[in-house]
């Protein structure tokens, strides 16, 4: 078995390790105390070097001017004055200015315990993983804050697990790091500038195949958040329709982050067994099932107007066509409509052979017996399993080899970050 090319050692240089960023909107009157806590526990923990920066979004107060003397106070704080609201836009354009080799960002209140910090950014460090997620819904966090905001962020998840797919438990939780290698690829593709940027980073970086570690977190509300919650909920819930919109149509570069992005493709644990086999035989074998239920759902509505095998023919293409649709983007991962019309016509030479199968098996019970509407069924649901199982063979094998999602190269050292803190 070859393994990938270990991350380099991390580079014992005045290079930045860590940038922790601080987006501040009027926050005049708790910005010196939290930077002060904040400073105070990278000192005492923190083994390398460490940059905290204030940016300031535009503020209308004397927000700045605190920024700046501590700026003056401490040699380890940087204050930058954006002229644009947005907390997207703030963390996009200093992470993309930075020269720390892992970015991150927390809240200016502190409502997540800061003994969070050091397990975020320690697998970043490492090589281990690309972005890590404070998370106030994974097992083991101990969270304090109000029903509707518990209620609201709960139904936010659910909905990103539905729509998009999502694998991480919590995106909105202010608490987060990103490797400054993974940074540089996917923020130019981020169109959020406001409370969705988060969201948007997560699902582009998943889907390219990113790896996400997650950290519980001990998470206290504070009572006097300036963040409009119903506001923000509604304007998410649209950055998720235009998110969901873009990846269905192939319009966002996942072929080409998960080619920059990708890790090495892990060999078969059992040998003989192709990778992926697996996971693509529990996701064929679902939408099988509902394919099948609908096939004969369909089939019996119309065999008492058209005939056993006439239904037979309509239901079977109409049950095939549904099914390399969805077999496409879930099964085998391909996605964008590019190729599209040559798989549906390769599926329906598929199909062609199911139809051969489940028609010969009707042939063969009317030539044994005439049958009831119990035995037909029987026989087509026969027929249907053989049918399925050339199916998958053939899709695997034929129809979308080599079109399902790329892993990549070989993982390559990723420069200045490697595998020696805690």
């Amino acid at each position: 078995m070859t393994l990938p090319t270990p991350p380099a050692p991390l580079a014992r240089t005045g290079t930045t390790v860590l940038d922790v960023v601080v987006p501040v909107y009027n926050e005049e009157r708790g910005l010196a105390s939290s930077v002060r806590v904040l400073h105070a526990n990278l000192t005492a923990r923190f083994p390398h070097s460490f940059r905290i920066t204030i940016a300031d979004n535009a503020s209308t107060d004397a927000t700045a001017q605190v920024a700046d003397r501590l700026a003056l106070e401490f040699d380890e704080v940087v204050a930058v004055h954006l002229p644009q609201k947005g907390r997207g836009r703030a963390l996009s354009a200093v992470w993309l200015a930075s020269d720390a080799q892992v970015l991150a960002y927390m809240d200016v209140d502190l409502s997540t315990d800061l003994a969070a910090l050091p397990p975020l950014v320690a697998p970043l460090i490492s090589g281990h993983s690309d972005i890590a997620i404070g998370s106030r819904l994974a097992r083991g966090a101990r969270v304090v804050r109000g029903p509707k905001r518990e209620f609201i962020s709960r139904c936010y998840n659910l909905i990103l697990r539905a729509s998009l797919s999502a694998g991480f438990t919590d995106a909105q939780c202010g608490f987060k790091a990103i490797r400054a290698d993974v940074a540089r690829r996917v923020l130019p593709h981020v169109r959020d500038t406001g409370w969705f940027f988060d969201t948007e980073l997560l699902v582009l970086a998943e889907r390219a195949g990113a790896r996400i570690h997650e950290v519980p977190v001990d998470w206290v509300d504070d009572p006097d958040s300036r963040v409009d919650v119903v506001a923000t909920a509604l304007a998410d819930l649209r950055g998720v329709a235009r998110l969901g919109k873009g990846l269905l149509s192939g319009r966002l570069p996942i072929a080409q982050l998960s080619a920059q992005l990708g890790r090495a493709p892990l060999e078969p644990a059992t040998p003989g067994v192709p990778p992926g086999l697996l996971r693509q035989l529990v996701r064929f074998a679902v939408v099988g099932a509902a394919s099948t239920l609908a096939y004969l759902l369909l089939f019996a509505l119309l065999r008492d107007g058209i005939g056993a095998q006439w239904a037979n023919l309509v239901a079977l293409l109409v049950t095939a066509v549904a099914n390399t649709s969805v077999n496409r983007r879930f099964t085998f991962g391909v996605r964008g409509r590019r190729g599209a019309g040559r798989h549906q016509l390769e599926g329906l030479l598929v199909f062609a052979l199911g139809l051969a199968l489940t028609s010969g098996a009707l042939a063969l019970a009317h030539g044994v017996t005439d049958p009831s509407g119990h035995a037909e069924l029987v026989a087509v649901v026969g027929g249907n399993l053989l049918a399925t199982v050339a199916r998958f063979l053939l899709l695997r094998n034929w129809v979308f080899r080599g079109n399902g999602r790329k892993t990549g190269k070989a993982e390559q050292p990723r420069a200045g970050v490697g595998a020696s803190w805690l």
